[in-house]
């Protein structure tokens, strides 16, 4: 299933209260089970003014779906097509080799 990359204009994000992000999370999980098991949330990064949050999901569509019933932005919607970490240096140095 495809993976996607959600980034959210949230202005002062990075300030948001432990109290507050579990609130996020808590209305965030909340439309996840309302959605059903398609749809799965990953991880989120809070930078100080946006929040990049990481979806595994059939479909754009869904995404937005989530996004508009929990009152979410989505500014930008993007698949994610690699994922690379420093062992990638190592296994192509050794490729190379």
């Amino acid at each position: 299933m495809p993976k996607y990359m959600i980034e959210r204009t949230m202005p002062s994000a990075g300030d948001l209260t432990p109290q507050q992000l579990q609130a996020a999370s808590q209305t965030s999980c909340a439309v996840l089970r309302e959605l059903g098991p398609q749809i799965q949330w990953l991880e989120t990064f809070v930078t100080p003014n946006k929040v990049y949050c990481v979806f595994v999901a059939p479909n754009e569509e869904i995404i937005r779906e989530h996004a508009r019933l929990g009152g979410f932005a989505a500014d930008s919607i993007a698949v994610i097509t690699k994922v690379v970490d420093p062992s990638i240096a190592e296994s192509c140095s050794a490729i190379m080799s």
